[in-house]
């Protein structure tokens, strides 16, 4: 099997697997029993919060345990949300292009787009101008389909102006890229273990220091009492250690996996009227993007079926955000680019990661060609083998 899907999940690194292997079998405690077995389990739980904090330039208390990304987003934007209307600004601003667990914790104003998916300082005003009331302002840092980095310590600028907070998913940029929360000028952020080589069901939020977000559930006093429940120990071993390997690699993965990008987009442009969405267009540029990050598609071939096809050759790619792939409906941010239906039902994701290699990307330039010819016949819709469509100029902010 080829496994080209990072950004829905990444395989666990083997470091990983083997912490959390040890903590399973050497630390059966509870991190909040005060026995030694206990405090055993609570060294290692700092351990990994410790870990996290690095990764996102924060300092350990600043960080929650969650059960993962979507629970990080909406217990991070939740909280912000009552916060702010606290004090009299319950209003929200965010992007149609957003995660489904971001657009889905708050009812919020959204943001004008370019069609390459950036969010300039300019339309980011204008929102504001538009919600006089708005206290919180949620963007990623990265997309999770199109693979557009943003320029958030400007945006969050714009909206510490306007006296808002800020939250930030940046479950698809960590690990990818550097991060720091302080000099993002951020009030929250959400981080998910599963997205850069960790185990699923264990993310985290950071909270800035001295902001005292309420919980969303009840019953113990965990994490500072900001979420209760005993925490899952072995998956924050798991998590820490990612992101310690994350860390140690990250500029050698960034600079393996761009090469690789190029040699997809190499082999793919022997696909006629092939389109190529987000920051960068069709000019090569990889500035703007993540290094990994493909989001193409094939006029006149319908992405649900190119998946398929790609699956039947022991392929994996998506047809986007894992969260919502179950849906027939077409890619929710391609639709918030202002595309039309059908071409947003041909948006396809190839997301590459730390255990994609050439032969990987040679094999699924092999393929694709035969797949999508297959599906075209098959719909029989016209195709222009002409050139493919040219894309906006990268997000604001990020250099060439």
């Amino acid at each position: 099997m080829i496994y080209l899907d990072h950004n829905a999940s990444t395989p666990v690194r083997p470091e990983v697997l083997e912490a959390m292997a040890r903590a399973a079998a050497e630390l059966p405690g509870n991190p909040s029993s005060v026995h030694a077995a206990g405090r055993r389990a609570r060294a290692a739980l700092e351990q990994a919060r410790a870990r996290v904090a690095a990764l996102l330039g924060a300092t350990p208390e600043e960080i929650v345990f969650t059960s993962g990304g979507t629970e990080a987003n909406n217990l991070g934007i939740a909280g912000l949300v009552a916060t702010a209307a606290g004090r009299g600004r319950p209003g929200v601003v965010t992007s149609p292009l957003e995660h489904p667990s971001v657009l889905a914790a708050c009812q919020a104003t959204l943001v004008a787009v370019t069609p390459s998916g950036a969010v300039t300082s300019e339309a980011l005003e204008a929102a504001l101008d538009q919600r006089t009331a708005c206290g919180v302002v949620t963007l990623a840092l990265a997309n999770h389909e199109l693979g557009n980095l943003y320029p958030l310590d400007r945006l969050a600028a714009v909206a510490r102006a306007r006296g808002a907070l800020v939250h930030t998913d940046v479950i698809q940029a960590a690990g990818k890229v550097p991060l720091n929360v302080g000099e993002l000028g951020v009030d929250a952020a959400s981080v998910s273990a599963h997205k850069l080589g960790g185990p699923k069901g264990i993310g985290a939020v950071f909270i800035r220091r001295g902001l005292d977000l309420p919980p969303r559930l009840f019953g113990g006093h965990q994490e500072r009492e900001r979420r209760p429940g005993t925490e899952n120990l072995v998956g924050a071993v798991g998590f820490g250690v990612a992101c310690a390997s994350a860390q140690q690699t990250m500029a050698e993965d960034a600079r393996r996996l761009a090469q690789l990008r190029e040699r997809l987009r190499a082999g793919l442009a022997r696909i006629p009227g092939v389109v190529w969405f987000g920051a960068g267009g069709q000019d090569g540029e990889a500035a703007g993007r993540l290094p990994g990050t493909a989001m193409v598609g094939f006029p006149g071939a319908p992405a649900q079926l190119v998946v398929i096809g790609l699956d039947l050759e022991g392929i994996c790619v998506s047809t986007g955000a894992a969260c919502s792939s179950g849906s027939l409906e077409p890619s929710a941010v391609l639709l918030g680019l202002g595309l039309p239906r059908a071409t947003a039902a041909e948006g396809v994701r190839i997301s590459l990661g730390w255990t994609t290699t050439e032969a990987d990307v040679d094999q699924l330039c092999a393929v694709l060609p035969a797949i999508v010819a297959r599906v075209r016949g098959a719909v029989s819709l016209p195709v222009d083998p002409g050139p493919a469509l040219a894309t906006a100029p990268a997000a604001e902010g990020v250099p060439a």
